[in-house]
């Protein structure tokens, strides 16, 4: 199987998903985005976690990031490896004593881990390639940012960072509307995406 490292590109509110969030992720050596949804609890895990805001009582992740140290064990790697009806399937890989194993995990929990044991994040590229997207305006984008001081560009990326992720939402509900034949709502869907993309051109 082959696997594409990504980062987390961002967090965002998705209110058409019951309250739920969006996580962006973003190929590290590329320009193809993933979204993925995640529940409230899970984005505030994740959330608290790479602004270093430690909470007064360990989170449930910080629990098991914990016990896994205590036990001697190592977070390998988290993969993302499978989409199937819709959903994500993650994996955790895990080092004990020269054993690997790998636990089946939400892509939330496995991201949630990773930041915590500063593990690296791993998509597969069929999952990639089935559910990712490209941004138009990437190459444009980087140009302006080379040419703004960096309070500017600073403030570019974050307007570019939640234009995407909205992006990234509708095109999680474009899919879906496509899985179920919803030919009229995936129009709307379309249209609205690429009225976005050129606003941002």
């Amino acid at each position: 199987m082959r696997k594409v490292q990504v980062e987390i590109l961002g967090i965002s509110a998705s209110p058409s998903a019951g309250g739920a969030y969006a996580i962006l992720l973003k190929e590290v050596y590329g320009s193809r985005r993933l979204p993925i949804i995640i529940g409230s609890f899970e984005a505030q895990s994740i959330a608290l976690e790479m602004e270093n805001i430690k909470p007064p009582r360990p989170l449930t992740h910080d629990l098991l990031a914990n016990v896994i140290e205590n036990l001697g064990a190592t977070v390998v790697e988290v993969i993302i490896d499978e989409l199937r009806d819709n959903t994500f399937f993650a994996k955790i890989k895990l080092e004990v004593s020269t054993m690997t194993n790998e636990i089946d995990s939400r892509p939330s929990d496995a991201i949630a881990l990773a930041v915590r044991t500063g593990s690296p994040i791993f998509v597969a590229e069929e999952v990639l390639n089935s559910a990712g997207f490209t941004p138009s305006t990437e190459e444009a984008e980087e140009k302006t940012f080379d040419m703004k001081d960096d309070e500017i560009e600073e403030e570019e990326k974050k307007s570019t960072n939640i234009a995407e992720t909205k992006i990234a939402n509708l095109q999680n509900q474009l899919r879906e509307a496509i899985e179920k034949e919803d030919y009229e709502r995936a129009a709307k869907l379309r249209d609205e995406i690429n009225r976005i993309q050129g606003k941002t051109n």
